[in-house]
């Protein structure tokens, strides 16, 4: 029961389920771990128990931890049985043309306070107009200035850019873990290159694994780890056709497969860059989380130059390449190689921007105050 003078807002989500390798989840599980005992936060959970405070309510709506049609039938269900018995209903996912018609169609929206915290829009697959069609609530908020940027052009009023917040005492700066390495089969003087994209979204993992043929001809000790998940079959095909090409040459042992791998801040911290030279960030956070991840960890951080990132992406704190280039990754991982003393600053001001911006409690101490206010 909703206590005297206390908020009581629902987490509008995806199972926040184990385990966590998506990014709008893990989000949205550390901003409950964060909010203060103040308010009332209930989340939506499938069977499992989390450890969290008692101010966190953890409802077992969904029957799975994966976010399929089904599941989201079950996720309307609920609403429209519950919606009303809510404060403020804080929507976090990306709008998209199902889910919002049947959030229109078959809830109380209306009657609700509600919160939109939208991930990304998706210029790739909808017009301005279908855009605007998909923002519904009382407050928005982005995770860019770009995207902000694209809504107010488009007539959106009172739109709020909060950057997404990472838990900065689990993201930090440690020591190869020796457990991780052992895992891999790398070594603690290898020169570790990690890749943390995917194999048929995002672009770049052929310019990837290309570029790796000249840098190993200058970096012996060096090893690539493609740390990109398969989701579905095409990935499966490319992961296929990767490990194809490489058989039988001199590279194959120096390139490691990790699929899904649930503890980042150790894969991180046993690399000594990180690339994410993507071609675009379609269907993905405005903001991908492995460049503050790995910014937090004090790693280098090389990415193209799409324009999402530049607000995140800086001169002090990532090197920036011309996006399709294998030989300016090839370039930039060897100069990063020679100065060590480059990698290091650009580390420690990757962390320093982090912690100023993308400090998972300065997260949300912002969202308790729209809480507050709304």
């Amino acid at each position: 029961m909703q206590e005297k003078n206390k908020k009581n807002i629902l987490l509008v989500t995806r199972p926040l389920s184990p385990p966590w390798d998506e990014a709008s989840k893990n989000f949205a599980y550390f901003l409950a771990k964060n909010i203060k005992q103040e308010i009332n936060l209930t989340i939506l959970t499938s069977q499992e128990k989390l450890n969290l405070a008692q101010n966190i309510t953890q409802w077992p709506v969904y029957s799975s931890a994966q976010f399929s049609f089904k599941q989201k039938i079950e996720l309307i269900k609920f609403l429209r049985k519950t919606d009303k018995k809510f404060s403020v209903l804080h929507f976090l996912f990306t709008p998209a043309k199902l889910n919002v018609f049947l959030i229109k169609l078959f809830t109380h929206y209306k009657k609700v306070k509600t919160i939109q915290t939208v991930a990304t829009l998706r210029e790739d697959l909808y017009s301005s107009k279908a855009i605007k069609n998909l923002i519904f609530a009382d407050e928005i908020i982005t995770y860019s200035d770009y995207s902000q940027e694209k809504l107010e052009k488009m007539g959106i009023q009172k739109v709020k850019r909060i950057y997404p917040g990472i838990d900065l005492e689990k993201y930090k700066k440690e020591p190869k873990n020796l457990g991780t390495l052992a895992l891999f089969k790398l070594d603690q003087n290898d020169f570790i290159i990690t890749f943390p994209g995917e194999y048929t979204r995002l672009g770049s993992i052929d310019e990837v694994v290309e570029s790796f043929k000249t840098i190993v001809e200058k970096i012996p000790e060096a090893k690539l780890v493609l740390a990109c998940r398969v989701k579905n079959k095409k990935d499966l095909l490319k992961k296929q056709e990767i490990m194809k090409s490489l058989a039988g040459t001199k590279i194959e042992a120096k390139i490691i497969f990790t699929d899904t791998f649930a503890d980042m801040p150790k894969l991180y911290n046993i690399s000594d860059i990180i690339l994410f030279p993507v071609h675009n960030m379609h269907g993905k956070f405005d903001v991908p989380l492995v460049i503050p991840e790995a910014q937090a960890c004090e790693k280098p951080v090389i990415v193209s130059d799409i324009p999402i990132f530049r607000e995140f992406a800086l001169p002090n704190n990532s090197v920036t390449i011309k996006k399709g280039d294998v030989l300016e990754i090839s370039k930039a991982v060897l100069d990063l190689y020679k100065n060590p003393e480059k990698r290091a600053k650009l580390g420690k001001s990757g962390r320093e921007f982090v912690e100023a911006n993308f400090d998972i409690k300065k997260i949300a101490k912002q969202y308790e105050e729209i809480y507050e206010q709304i």
